[in-house]
């Protein structure tokens, strides 16, 4: 059982052939230079005109950062400040991990302080209002009408 139809095989070729005589364009307009691209562009093609591909692989997902979540619980002094004072959470927990973790508090605790505390504006300098000149009349001289 082939899991690639006639159609696809054609537009891999096609668009193969494309990369080697320096035509094939990617989406955004750019000359294409790797073969892997190539193949990827062919299928795309023979899946939008229906032909039997399989579905495109999920990318790889790189693990997400952890936030440290918000403790509920007043937190001691001496256990942020001091690793060593905390009972350890988990075996093998090691200090630099530890050194990280008081870190990031203490950067979160001055974001909060930050937030808390007003903030000193300089008062608005205060300039003598200029006065605006005065509009001068402009007599129009108007031409003198002729007699006839």
């Amino acid at each position: 059982m082939a899991s690639y139809g006639k159609k696809a095989s054609s537009k891999v070729e096609a668009t193969m052939h494309e990369l080697k005589h320096g035509t094939l364009k990617s989406g955004s307009g750019e000359k294409v230079t790797s073969r892997k691209q190539a193949i990827a562009i062919g299928l795309s093609e023979a899946r939008k005109e229906g032909g039997k591909v399989p579905a495109k692989k999920a990318a790889a997902k790189k693990p997400a950062a952890k936030k440290p979540a918000a403790k509920k619980t007043a937190v001691t002094k001496t256990s942020t400040r001091n690793p060593a004072a905390r009972p350890a959470a988990r075996k093998g927990a090691s200090v630099k991990t530890a050194s990280k973790k008081t870190v990031v508090k203490k950067a979160v605790a001055k974001k909060a302080a930050a937030k808390k505390a007003p903030t000193k504006k300089m008062p608005a300098k205060k300039t003598p209002a200029k006065k605006a000149p005065a509009k001068k009349s402009v007599a129009r001289k108007t031409p003198a009408r002729q007699k006839s």
